[in-house]
Protein backbone atom coordinates (compact mmCIF):
# COMPACT_ATOMS: atom_id res chain seq x y z
CA UNK A 1 0.00 0.00 0.00
CA UNK A 2 1.48 3.49 -0.64
CA UNK A 3 0.96 6.54 1.59
CA UNK A 4 -0.07 10.05 1.17
CA UNK A 5 -0.20 13.31 2.48
CA UNK A 6 -4.12 15.00 2.03
CA UNK A 7 -4.98 18.77 2.74
CA UNK A 8 -1.16 19.35 1.98
CA UNK A 9 -1.80 22.92 0.75
CA UNK A 10 -3.36 24.53 4.01
CA UNK A 11 -2.31 26.15 7.15
CA UNK A 12 1.29 26.51 7.56
CA UNK A 13 1.68 24.84 4.56
CA UNK A 14 0.57 27.71 2.29
CA UNK A 15 3.66 29.69 2.96
CA UNK A 16 6.49 28.70 -0.07
CA UNK A 17 9.52 27.90 2.86
CA UNK A 18 7.07 25.16 4.17
CA UNK A 19 5.45 23.75 1.11
CA UNK A 20 9.12 22.93 0.59
CA UNK A 21 9.51 21.20 3.75
CA UNK A 22 5.81 18.88 3.52
CA UNK A 23 6.96 18.12 0.32
CA UNK A 24 10.53 17.08 1.11
CA UNK A 25 10.36 15.62 4.26
CA UNK A 26 7.39 13.34 3.02
CA UNK A 27 9.49 12.09 0.10
CA UNK A 28 11.96 11.34 2.62
CA UNK A 29 10.07 9.23 4.72
CA UNK A 30 8.84 7.46 1.76
CA UNK A 31 5.27 8.88 1.34
CA UNK A 32 4.18 8.08 -2.45
CA UNK A 33 2.02 11.18 -2.50
CA UNK A 34 0.65 14.58 -1.55
CA UNK A 35 -3.04 15.94 -2.34
CA UNK A 36 -4.18 19.43 -2.14
CA UNK A 37 -7.51 20.80 -1.74
CA UNK A 38 -9.08 23.79 -3.55
CA UNK A 39 -11.87 26.65 -3.97
CA UNK A 40 -11.15 29.23 -6.12
CA UNK A 41 -13.75 31.34 -3.57
CA UNK A 42 -15.09 30.91 -0.58
CA UNK A 43 -18.70 32.90 -0.67
CA UNK A 44 -18.97 34.96 3.02
CA UNK A 45 -21.40 32.98 5.11
CA UNK A 46 -22.36 30.17 2.68
CA UNK A 47 -25.00 27.88 3.85
CA UNK A 48 -24.16 24.76 1.61
CA UNK A 49 -23.59 22.14 3.26
CA UNK A 50 -19.62 20.67 3.45
CA UNK A 51 -19.97 16.84 3.23
CA UNK A 52 -17.29 15.67 5.16
CA UNK A 53 -18.20 17.37 8.66
CA UNK A 54 -20.66 16.97 11.46
CA UNK A 55 -21.40 20.28 11.18
CA UNK A 56 -21.44 20.84 7.53
CA UNK A 57 -19.03 24.00 7.84
CA UNK A 58 -15.07 23.46 6.29
CA UNK A 59 -12.46 23.33 8.68
CA UNK A 60 -11.37 26.90 9.89
CA UNK A 61 -12.13 30.24 8.73
CA UNK A 62 -13.66 31.30 5.83
CA UNK A 63 -10.62 33.49 5.08
CA UNK A 64 -7.97 31.17 5.51
CA UNK A 65 -5.49 31.08 2.11
CA UNK A 66 -6.42 28.25 -0.49
CA UNK A 67 -3.63 27.96 -2.89
CA UNK A 68 -4.60 27.47 -6.31
CA UNK A 69 -3.63 23.77 -5.76
CA UNK A 70 -1.76 23.13 -9.49
CA UNK A 71 0.90 26.06 -8.95
CA UNK A 72 1.40 24.69 -5.19
CA UNK A 73 2.38 21.21 -6.67
CA UNK A 74 4.35 22.46 -9.20
CA UNK A 75 6.91 24.38 -6.45
CA UNK A 76 6.71 21.22 -4.38
CA UNK A 77 7.39 19.59 -7.77
CA UNK A 78 10.36 22.05 -8.59
CA UNK A 79 11.84 20.83 -5.01
CA UNK A 80 10.95 17.27 -5.15
CA UNK A 81 12.56 14.45 -7.37
CA UNK A 82 10.05 11.35 -7.00
CA UNK A 83 7.46 12.41 -4.82
CA UNK A 84 3.56 12.26 -6.86
CA UNK A 85 1.66 15.39 -6.92
CA UNK A 86 -1.96 14.98 -6.99
CA UNK A 87 -4.88 17.24 -6.77
CA UNK A 88 -7.57 16.35 -3.95
CA UNK A 89 -9.56 17.02 -5.44
CA UNK A 90 -9.71 19.99 -8.04
CA UNK A 91 -13.39 20.95 -9.01
CA UNK A 92 -13.33 19.88 -12.71
CA UNK A 93 -16.65 21.88 -14.00
CA UNK A 94 -15.09 25.16 -12.88
CA UNK A 95 -12.70 25.11 -15.24
CA UNK A 96 -12.06 24.71 -18.80
CA UNK A 97 -11.03 21.69 -19.86
CA UNK A 98 -8.85 23.33 -22.94
CA UNK A 99 -7.06 25.15 -20.66
CA UNK A 100 -6.55 23.36 -18.28
CA UNK A 101 -5.21 20.26 -19.94
CA UNK A 102 -2.48 22.43 -21.35
CA UNK A 103 -1.63 23.23 -17.68
CA UNK A 104 -1.65 19.50 -16.41
CA UNK A 105 0.53 18.71 -19.31
CA UNK A 106 2.79 21.19 -19.00
CA UNK A 107 3.20 20.54 -14.87
CA UNK A 108 3.52 16.83 -15.88
CA UNK A 109 5.88 17.53 -18.24
CA UNK A 110 7.90 19.70 -15.49
CA UNK A 111 7.97 16.95 -12.63
CA UNK A 112 8.92 14.22 -14.38
CA UNK A 113 5.53 12.54 -14.98
CA UNK A 114 4.77 12.88 -11.90
CA UNK A 115 1.04 14.95 -11.70
CA UNK A 116 -2.24 12.96 -10.89
CA UNK A 117 -6.13 14.57 -11.34
CA UNK A 118 -8.26 14.02 -8.79
CA UNK A 119 -11.58 15.31 -9.38
CA UNK A 120 -14.53 16.21 -7.99
CA UNK A 121 -18.20 17.83 -8.67
CA UNK A 122 -18.27 20.63 -6.48
CA UNK A 123 -20.32 20.54 -3.33
CA UNK A 124 -20.30 24.74 -2.62
CA UNK A 125 -23.39 26.07 -4.64
CA UNK A 126 -22.80 29.64 -3.59
CA UNK A 127 -19.42 29.52 -5.10
CA UNK A 128 -20.56 28.29 -8.35
CA UNK A 129 -23.26 30.85 -8.11
CA UNK A 130 -20.09 33.58 -7.75
CA UNK A 131 -17.96 32.02 -10.59
CA UNK A 132 -20.83 32.16 -13.10
CA UNK A 133 -20.83 28.45 -13.28
CA UNK A 134 -23.90 26.14 -13.72
CA UNK A 135 -25.04 23.89 -10.72
CA UNK A 136 -27.38 21.56 -12.31
CA UNK A 137 -25.38 20.36 -14.62
CA UNK A 138 -22.35 20.06 -13.22
CA UNK A 139 -21.91 15.95 -13.07
CA UNK A 140 -22.79 15.87 -16.87
CA UNK A 141 -20.22 18.40 -17.41
CA UNK A 142 -17.46 16.66 -15.40
CA UNK A 143 -17.63 13.18 -17.49
CA UNK A 144 -17.90 15.35 -20.78
CA UNK A 145 -14.56 17.37 -19.15
CA UNK A 146 -12.79 13.87 -18.68
CA UNK A 147 -13.53 12.89 -21.82
CA UNK A 148 -12.01 16.11 -23.57
CA UNK A 149 -8.93 15.72 -21.50
CA UNK A 150 -7.99 12.54 -22.40
CA UNK A 151 -9.03 13.48 -25.96
CA UNK A 152 -6.29 16.27 -25.53
CA UNK A 153 -3.75 14.50 -24.07
CA UNK A 154 -3.89 11.39 -25.47
CA UNK A 155 -4.66 12.06 -29.19
CA UNK A 156 -1.95 13.31 -31.40
CA UNK A 157 -4.94 15.78 -33.68
CA UNK A 158 -7.46 16.10 -30.63
CA UNK A 159 -11.15 15.85 -31.62
CA UNK A 160 -13.79 15.53 -29.09
CA UNK A 161 -18.01 15.78 -29.58
CA UNK A 162 -19.21 16.00 -26.59
CA UNK A 163 -22.18 17.30 -24.36
CA UNK A 164 -20.23 20.78 -23.33
CA UNK A 165 -17.19 20.19 -24.99
CA UNK A 166 -17.00 20.16 -29.22
CA UNK A 167 -13.58 20.83 -31.06
CA UNK A 168 -11.94 18.91 -34.00
CA UNK A 169 -8.52 18.78 -35.25
CA UNK A 170 -7.08 20.67 -32.65
CA UNK A 171 -3.22 20.64 -31.13
CA UNK A 172 -2.37 20.61 -27.51
CA UNK A 173 1.24 20.24 -26.91
CA UNK A 174 3.66 19.25 -24.74
CA UNK A 175 1.47 15.83 -23.70
CA UNK A 176 1.84 14.25 -20.64
CA UNK A 177 4.87 12.14 -19.92
CA UNK A 178 3.24 8.98 -19.83
CA UNK A 179 0.63 9.51 -22.63
CA UNK A 180 -1.75 10.56 -20.36
CA UNK A 181 -2.27 11.82 -16.71
CA UNK A 182 -4.27 9.47 -14.51
CA UNK A 183 -7.73 10.70 -13.49
CA UNK A 184 -9.19 9.74 -9.61
CA UNK A 185 -12.68 10.39 -9.17
CA UNK A 186 -13.17 12.15 -5.26
CA UNK A 187 -16.50 11.70 -3.50
CA UNK A 188 -18.14 9.04 -1.18
CA UNK A 189 -21.53 8.74 -2.91
CA UNK A 190 -22.69 5.99 -5.03
CA UNK A 191 -22.70 8.64 -8.37
CA UNK A 192 -19.35 9.20 -7.78
CA UNK A 193 -18.50 5.78 -7.53
CA UNK A 194 -20.40 4.97 -11.07
CA UNK A 195 -18.78 7.50 -12.62
CA UNK A 196 -15.18 5.94 -11.28
CA UNK A 197 -15.92 2.81 -12.24
CA UNK A 198 -17.05 4.29 -15.82
CA UNK A 199 -14.31 7.05 -16.24
CA UNK A 200 -11.64 6.83 -13.95
CA UNK A 201 -8.31 5.61 -13.21
CA UNK A 202 -8.94 5.69 -9.45
CA UNK A 203 -11.44 6.39 -6.97
CA UNK A 204 -11.21 9.03 -3.33
CA UNK A 205 -13.40 7.91 -1.29
CA UNK A 206 -12.60 10.14 1.68
CA UNK A 207 -14.32 7.88 4.57
CA UNK A 208 -13.26 4.73 4.87
CA UNK A 209 -16.54 3.34 6.13
CA UNK A 210 -18.21 3.93 2.65
CA UNK A 211 -16.18 1.38 1.14
CA UNK A 212 -18.09 -1.89 1.51
CA UNK A 213 -20.93 -0.42 0.07
CA UNK A 214 -18.98 1.90 -2.51
CA UNK A 215 -16.69 -0.71 -4.49
CA UNK A 216 -19.24 -3.22 -5.44
CA UNK A 217 -21.09 -0.13 -7.40
CA UNK A 218 -17.79 0.74 -8.66
CA UNK A 219 -17.10 -2.78 -9.92
CA UNK A 220 -20.30 -3.04 -11.54
CA UNK A 221 -20.08 0.13 -13.30
CA UNK A 222 -16.84 -1.05 -14.58
CA UNK A 223 -18.10 -3.92 -15.89
CA UNK A 224 -21.15 -2.28 -17.94
CA UNK A 225 -18.77 -0.34 -19.27
CA UNK A 226 -16.42 -2.89 -20.35
CA UNK A 227 -13.72 -1.30 -18.16
CA UNK A 228 -11.15 -3.92 -15.74
CA UNK A 229 -12.32 -3.58 -11.90
CA UNK A 230 -9.04 -4.38 -11.41
CA UNK A 231 -7.00 -1.78 -12.64
CA UNK A 232 -9.38 0.86 -10.84
CA UNK A 233 -7.18 2.44 -7.92
CA UNK A 234 -8.82 2.97 -4.42
CA UNK A 235 -7.48 5.49 -2.19
CA UNK A 236 -8.46 6.62 1.17
CA UNK A 237 -7.52 8.43 4.34
CA UNK A 238 -7.70 9.08 7.92
CA UNK A 239 -5.58 8.18 10.99
CA UNK A 240 -4.99 4.25 10.74
CA UNK A 241 -4.03 1.19 12.81
CA UNK A 242 -1.96 -1.80 11.39
CA UNK A 243 -5.13 -3.79 11.50
CA UNK A 244 -7.16 -1.17 9.84
CA UNK A 245 -5.25 -0.76 7.20
CA UNK A 246 -5.13 -4.93 6.35
CA UNK A 247 -8.51 -4.31 6.30
CA UNK A 248 -8.68 -1.65 3.48
CA UNK A 249 -6.03 -3.62 1.92
CA UNK A 250 -8.06 -6.86 1.78
CA UNK A 251 -10.82 -4.68 0.17
CA UNK A 252 -8.57 -3.48 -2.39
CA UNK A 253 -7.34 -0.05 -1.46
CA UNK A 254 -4.16 0.99 -2.90
CA UNK A 255 -3.23 4.19 -0.88
CA UNK A 256 -4.10 6.04 2.59
CA UNK A 257 -3.09 9.26 2.87
CA UNK A 258 -2.99 10.83 6.52
CA UNK A 259 -3.61 14.47 6.99
CA UNK A 260 -0.35 16.67 7.85
CA UNK A 261 0.72 15.10 11.11
CA UNK A 262 2.12 18.40 12.86
CA UNK A 263 0.88 21.73 12.23
CA UNK A 264 4.49 23.11 13.45
CA UNK A 265 6.66 22.58 10.43
CA UNK A 266 9.79 22.48 12.16
CA UNK A 267 8.48 19.82 14.07
CA UNK A 268 6.59 17.93 10.79
CA UNK A 269 10.01 15.55 9.40
CA UNK A 270 10.38 13.77 12.96
CA UNK A 271 6.75 13.33 13.10
CA UNK A 272 6.50 11.94 9.37
CA UNK A 273 9.46 9.95 10.48
CA UNK A 274 7.44 8.22 13.41
CA UNK A 275 4.69 7.46 11.22
CA UNK A 276 6.61 5.70 8.23
CA UNK A 277 8.38 3.18 11.02
CA UNK A 278 4.99 2.92 12.37
CA UNK A 279 2.79 1.49 9.14
CA UNK A 280 5.13 2.69 5.87
CA UNK A 281 6.54 -1.02 4.47
CA UNK A 282 3.98 -3.39 6.90
CA UNK A 283 1.07 -3.37 4.74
Amino acid sequence: MDFGIIFANVGAYVQPENAVIIGQAAEACGFESVWTVEHPIVPKGYVSEYPYSKDGRMPGDERAPIPDPLAWLTWVGAHTTRLRLATGVLILPQRNPGILAKECATIDLLTGGRLILGIGVGWLHEEFDALGMGWDDRAARTDDDVAALRALWEQETSTHRGSHNNFAEVYSFPKPVNGTIPIVVGGHSKPAARRAGRLGDGFFPADPRTLPELIPVLRAAAVEAGRDPDAIEITTGGMPTLDSLKQLADLGVTRFVVPPLSHDPAALPGALEAFAEQFIGRV
